[in-house]
């Protein structure tokens, strides 16, 4: 008998529909065809166990699987239940009149207990785009489906369960998600405040123009001046998630198997702060079995670079295009994937290898040229693509011995969110184009939101010409100088606000690090 049940194959972050085939006819052999790899050939001794310990039998008939399509590569343990049922099937032991409705996935223990599975919710969003009544899958990713409305989400614990249901002898409750709720009452409590920054009112002025266009921004100053200190507190002055982003970061998590499964939905910005010894691959994405990079798992978050310089070259090299394209393409031999890569990069380095030039109490004790050598490690491209850079001076004692409480996180993201609700109204007919904020604005969406009048154009003149600036940096200033009006609710860019942007460029100044 020859019967046909569903799965999924993900690639990249979204879920490619896979046919099970399965045909038993007289013999005894076990064929599985279709590009498995190992661990899907090693499903037929799972599920003999599971069969067994659940009272089941596997049939004693030449069993025949073809997973198509036969081009795509089928990988991992979670077509263990797609496989069983369909064997169950084929063999009388199972009504299959039903199995072309649902969708099956999840990896079965050899006691027959389905055990979790990553990528859970672009395959509820692919199944209900192929118009299936359902999905079954382990029960702890059911919260986690089950956000995709207009599809039955089935946490299922044993293969006992799925048996039973489509035997039509056990009722199984859909998950319902209220998402709405979920996304109020876990609102994020930030561990970590501005409020507890001494001084710096400077940086914290920079890194609230940062949150509030979404701009990349690096910091340069002595060990212990405060840099990681006030890029922890980033997550607290961004805006919570929409919906959309909401959804789209938890799919990449869940892909890479992060997601929380108590939770159906990532609630808070990602905040991710990689070692400088970390590698191309891990940092872009790939792999054998290609997962999302640290760039990816940053999206619609921060991506946190402490030690900008020590990190290898080209690690940060491969980063230029992510930074612009706001994607990434992953090539390979065997695959090609693309993952969203729209992440705020906050980066951190010492001005010299001693760290104290332009310190105001020390001396700075390297030796001619290291300084310049120093900052040249990190490429003039990358420094061009962000676009605040501040420089951070230690903080003078009376300023540390204040017991004046500096201004908390919440009344700076209040601030942040009313520049983000100007730039989203601003942008609503420019959202099918990727344009959210003022940092992701390309050439014609500057030329039309953000023209300076005459006198702010003569000033912005006048530092392109005395800084060498290149075109990009143009283009940087004005986003910046965008967001600075936003911040005030000014609808046209004042000179002030050209002139604030241009002194977020220390390190184009020629008489830096000379």
């Amino acid at each position: 008998m020859l019967v046909k049940v569903f799965g999924a194959a993900v690639q990249g972050i979204d879920a490619k529909l896979i046919t099970i085939e399965v045909n038993c006819s007289r013999g005894i052999r076990f064929l599985l065809v279709g590009l498995p790899d190992a661990s899907v050939k090693e499903s037929h001794e799972r599920i003999v166990s599971a069969l067994q310990v659940n009272g089941l039998k596997f049939p004693r008939q030449q069993v025949v699987i073809n997973m198509s399509p036969a081009d795509i590569r089928k990988e991992g343990s979670a077509y263990d239940l797609p496989l069983a049922v369909g064997i169950l099937a084929a063999s009388g032991s199972i009504e299959s009149s039903r199995l072309n409705r649902y969708l099956l996935m999840g990896e079965l223990s050899l006691d027959g207990s389905i055990l979790p599975l990553k990528g859970a919710l672009p395959m509820a969003l692919m199944a209900k785009e192929n118009g299936f009544k359902g999905f079954l899958l382990p029960a702890e990713n059911a919260k986690e489906a089950a956000v995709v409305k207009g599809l039955d989400i089935y946490g299922v614990h044993t293969i006992r369960e799925v048996v039973d249901f489509f035997n039509g002898d056990h009722t199984i409750p859909p998950t319902v998600v209220d998402i709405e709720r979920e996304l109020n009452q876990n609102r994020p409590l930030f561990e970590f405040d501005f409020s507890e920054v001494k001084g710096q009112e400077n940086v914290k002025r920079a890194l609230e123009v940062a949150a509030a266009g979404s701009h990349n921004v690096i910091m340069v100053g002595a060990p212990g001046a405060g840099k990681s200190m006030m890029a922890k507190r980033m997550p607290s002055i961004l805006p919570a998630f929409t919906f959309e982003e909401a959804l789209e970061t938890t799919k990449i998590h869940s892909v890479a198997g992060m997601t929380d499964l108590n939770k159906s939905l990532m609630t808070h910005r990602p905040f991710r702060s990689p070692h400088h010894t970390i590698s191309n691959v891990a940092m872009v994405g790939g792999g054998a079995s290609p997962q999302p990079g640290e760039i990816s798992l940053a999206h619609n978050g921060v991506l946190f670079l402490d030690e900008l310089p020590e990190f290898n070259r080209g690690v940060l090299e491969v980063m230029r295009q992510p930074l612009e394209d706001r994607k990434i393409t992953v090539s390979r031999a065997r695959y090609t994937v693309n993952y969203p890569a729209s992440f705020m990069m906050v980066a951190a380095m010492n001005p010299c290898p001693c760290g104290y030039y332009n310190h105001p109490a020390r001396e700075c004790v390297c030796s001619p040229g290291a300084v310049h050598s120093y900052l040249n490690k990190v490429s003039g491209p990358l420094l061009d693509r962000i676009d605040i850079q501040v420089e951070i001076v230690p903080v003078s004692f009376e300023n540390m011995s204040n017991e004046i409480p500096a201004e908390r996180s919440a009344e700076i993201r209040a601030r942040v969110i009313k520049a983000r609700e100007i730039q989203s109204r601003r942008f609503r007919k420019e959202k099918e184009k990727g344009i959210f904020c003022n940092a992701q604005m390309r050439a014609s969406t500057l030329r039309k939101y953000a023209v300076p009048d005459e006198r702010g154009l003569k000033l912005l003149r006048t530092a392109m010409e005395r800084r060498s600036l290149s075109g990009r940096a143009y283009d940087r200033i004005l986003k910046v100088s965008r967001t600075i009006a936003d911040l005030e609710g000014c609808n046209h860019i004042e000179p002030h606000h050209i002139a604030e942007a241009i002194n977020y460029r220390n390190l184009d100044s020629d008489t830096w690090a000379r």
